[in-house]
């Protein structure tokens, strides 16, 4: 199973041109893709720097044919036009998805400090092994406070997933939203969690999952995922997109990479491979 993790900057390349299609074309080069994990997806924003608020949630779906779009957004505010805007995540899978779940993560008041509604967004994908579950998010990048909160919830989410796991459901329902489906233990957690591999918090999400980079690479460092192309912001390139897996999935981690090239986006993908 080939997985891409990707924060696309809503599609915005280092020339400043925004072009779905070219992060459509990029992603399926990267690896021929099973699954696509994206960040930074945009919906009705014109005020983003080289958008005419194009529906990049659509479009990137309808790049993919033969693949399920699975979107969630934390930002979802009026355009004063009777519309809506959207900023958020999006799943696109070529494998059968089972279930999704969407979880507006925690976002306490930071006085002083800019911040956004952040989500994660989670598919049961019936992978070549069986069941797993794949989140995708993003994490607040200002605000340490709400980036700890939001790390630990990612946890709770995922020890209320292992505990459904091992629960035995009502039989008395066979159809409807009361039937029940797979909500499996193996998981997945891709995502630009705006905070290098040292962060406190990260080791509070290390409890749960492992870096699926240092299963592949246990004697050397990710490479940079931010900043790599882009010498403003920040002041210096670090790692911040990760690929991190449960501890049963761990021994079908195959390889892990950071495409450096890349200058579709302000991040760079992280492509990884499990095994069957």
């Amino acid at each position: 199973m080939r997985l891409v993790q990707w924060n696309i900057q809503w599609c915005c390349g280092m020339d400043g041109v925004v072009d779905p299609a070219r992060i459509a074309r990029v992603a399926r080069e990267l690896c021929d893709p099973d699954v696509i994990c994206l960040q930074e997806v945009a919906v009705n924003f014109p005020a983003l720097a080289g958008s005419a608020g194009e529906d990049q949630a659509a479009l990137l779906a309808a790049a993919f044919p033969g693949y399920e779009a699975h979107f969630a957004w934390g930002v979802d505010v009026p355009d004063g036009r009777g519309g809506r805007r959207r900023f958020g995540n999006l799943i696109l899978s070529r494998l059968p998805v089972l279930q999704v779940l969407r979880h507006s993560l925690p976002w306490p008041a930071h006085e002083g400090v800019p911040s956004m509604p952040r989500v994660a967004l989670e598919a049961v994908i019936e992978a070549p092994w069986g069941p797993l579950r794949i989140t995708t998010t993003h994490l607040e990048y200002y605000s340490d406070v709400q980036r700890a909160a939001q790390a630990a919830r990612l946890c709770e989410i995922d020890a209320e997933a292992r505990a459904h796991a091992s629960a035995r459901p009502s039989g008395r329902y066979d159809s409807g939203p009361f039937q029940p489906f797979t909500r499996p233990a193996p998981s997945i957690l891709t995502g630009d969690l705006n905070m290098p591999p040292d962060d406190a918090a990260m080791a509070r999400l290390l409890q749960t999952w492992r870096d699926a980079w240092r299963v592949a690479h246990p004697d050397r460092p990710q490479p940079p995922t931010f900043g790599v192309h882009d010498a403003q912001f920040p002041t210096e390139p670090y790692c911040c997109d990760y690929v991190l897996v449960s501890e049963k999935l761990a021994p079908r981690v195959a390889a892990v990479r950071v495409d450096s090239d890349c200058t579709a986006s302000d991040h760079q993908p992280v492509i990884a491979e499990l095994r069957p």
